[in-house]
């Protein structure tokens, strides 16, 4: 269940770091267009490697797209939010996700599945890492 929950929150944020990225303009254009990318590729491959290991585990991993972003409680941007707003909603995603990931770690140690575990562990670094990049993108 917490690697699924995982899985949606990884999977929506995923989405909202795309469209941020196809629709970035202005002076940090090419800087915000790159960081996007690289944010979104890595989530990717996490969003792949959740599922494989919910697989692992012998559960069905989440196929629709209901099932992938019913339980991810992430706010997103309005389309016609500006730059800023729209790396700050992206900064709260990767905090909140971290927040999800922390709960599934705990989780997965009080089942003695440390792969699991370690699998979170990974990830949570990851999204502080991204919203550190975004915040400093946007910092006065």
């Amino acid at each position: 269940q917490e690697l699924s929950r995982s899985l949606a929150f990884t999977y929506r944020l995923f989405v909202m770091t795309q469209g941020v990225h196809w629709n970035v303009q202005g002076p940090l254009f090419y800087s915000v267009h790159k960081l996007t990318e690289e944010q979104y590729n890595d989530m990717f491959e996490a969003i792949d490697d959740l599922a494989e290991r919910i697989r692992a585990l012998g559960f069905p991993a989440p196929q629709t797209l209901k099932a992938l972003t019913t339980d991810a409680e992430l706010d997103e941007p309005a389309l016609d939010a500006n730059l800023e707003t729209q790396i700050e909603t992206l900064i709260e995603g990767h905090e909140r996700t971290a927040r999800v990931l922390r709960d599934g770690v705990h989780k997965a140690e009080e089942m003695g599945d440390v792969k699991s575990a370690d699998l979170m562990t990974d990830r949570i670094g990851l999204h502080e890492e991204h919203a550190w990049m975004l915040r400093s993108t946007v910092a006065s």
